[in-house]
């Protein structure tokens, strides 16, 4: 059994799919690769982000739903993903890849309040963030659903990545 945050099981966590695989996943990485990372993109990464990233770099979970109190645009209990970035830059969606965050922000757009790092369903008009706004680059930011065509509305989802990939649900949980 493969275990994250000291008690997750994560040995199903990742999705086995050829697309996630060509679109997200990059090898495990390195110390030297995250600080280049951080760097780039001016934001330690959260610890449970990186131990995520080295049981699989980036990819489709099977879980890909997470419960809110607060509506988003399309859905009133819950937000969906698609895939999460590897921390690298070879990936189209990796953190530093050509979709990554950098170009979400300097290209689409999306607020510069920390590190966008999984996509969803909408192919890029909603994206969830590693906001940084209160806890400041080196802090442990909180997870948020920003969307787009909403004029960037930025919804609470979860009080760290952590707590995020704990909340992660079946899609089957939701009436979609």
């Amino acid at each position: 059994m493969a275990t994250l945050f000291g008690d997750f099981d994560a040995s199903d966590f990742w999705e086995d799919c050829a697309h996630a695989a060509e679109t997200y996943v990059e090898g495990s990485p390195t110390e030297k690769l995250i600080a280049e990372i951080e760097s780039l993109l001016g934001y330690k990464i959260p610890a449970a982000y990186i131990e995520l990233c080295k049981t699989q770099n980036g990819g489709s979970p099977n879980n890909t739903c997470f419960r809110t109190r607060t509506p988003i645009f399309w859905s009133d209990d819950h937000s969906e993903l698609v895939g999460i970035f590897a921390i690298g830059k070879t990936a189209d969606c990796s953190l530093g890849g050509n979709d990554g965050s950098k170009f979400l922000i300097e290209e689409w757009g999306y607020p510069d309040i920390g590190i966008y790092f999984a996509d969803t369903p909408t192919g890029g008009h909603d994206m969830f963030c590693l906001d940084y706004r209160d806890c400041g680059a080196n802090g442990e930011p909180k997870v948020v659903h920003i969307h787009q065509e909403g004029n960037y509305k930025i919804t609470l989802i979860a009080d760290s990545f952590e707590a995020f990939i704990r909340g992660l649900e079946p899609k089957s949980n939701f009436d979609v």
